[in-house]
């Protein structure tokens, strides 16, 4: 991976302003914009969708690729709705099935909590979607007046003696174990009774991973490395040689 950054989801932004952002974060990796040869996106959020597609295109030239349920990709969509999963969930699925080979639980911390079953023939089973840690936060704030905005940095207890300790441990140490909860019921669930390896991803993973017991590995870039696997099948860029 030659680099990566984070950008706030914002849907009021225009795809000139989406051009100006991109130009200058690949300009600030030591990269140029014409550069880029090929893209490709997975997006859960439609109102922001169209005009990143159109800024990406502004900036670089290149018409980007969406990642969707329809696609000839490699992996089964084993659910009621397959043309309803979510493109995040997609791509999560085979980076899973490149990297470990195995049945696998991916937990994806981000603006909601997923849980996706992926069986290692490269099935998606399906899975849950509980709300995300920092809604959760928000809400809570936003709701209480008396609370004040915190910053979640990990608890070093349960028991808080200030209030900006009981946000952090209510928040934490509750996503942490509504995960281990979660997983232990996909557990007792699981077809074949095989155990599937569990491993965290997205924004929020690095902080809920290593408070969790069920968690065994935490790969923060899981989501971008579904999309290279998705554009390699493509044929958006050839596959990397063996030496």
């Amino acid at each position: 991976m030659e680099g990566h950054f984070r950008l706030t989801t914002v849907s009021q932004r225009t795809p000139d302003e989406w051009a100006a952002i991109l130009t200058m974060h690949l300009t600030q990796a030591g990269h140029s914009t014409h550069e880029v040869r090929a893209a490709v996106i997975a997006s859960v959020a439609p109102a922001v969708t169209q005009a990143l597609v159109e800024g990406l295109e502004q900036a670089t030239g290149v018409r980007p690729t969406l990642v969707e349920p329809r696609l000839a990709l490699p992996l089964v969509l084993d659910v009621e709705e397959p043309l309803t999963v979510g493109a995040d969930r997609v791509v999560n699925t085979l980076a899973a099935v490149e990297l470990y080979g195995r049945d696998t639980i991916v937990v994806d911390f981000g603006t909601a909590t997923t849980f996706d079953c992926i069986m290692a023939d490269g099935r998606f089973i399906g899975g849950v979607i509980a709300p995300g840690l920092m809604t959760g936060a928000e809400n809570l704030v936003r709701r209480a007046a008396k609370l004040p905005a915190t910053e979640l940095t990990p608890p070093a207890r349960a028991i808080g003696r200030r209030t900006e300790d009981c946000i952090r441990s209510g928040v934490l140490f509750g996503a942490a174990d509504a995960a281990d909860g979660m997983v232990r019921r996909i557990k007792a669930e699981w077809p074949g009774g095989g155990t599937p390896l569990v491993v965290a991803t997205g924004g929020l993973a690095d902080l809920v991973a290593p408070l969790s017991r069920e968690i065994e590995k935490t790969e923060p870039h899981l989501t971008l490395l579904g999309l290279r696997v998705a554009a390699r099948h493509l044929g958006l860029y050839p596959p990397a040689a063996r030496g």
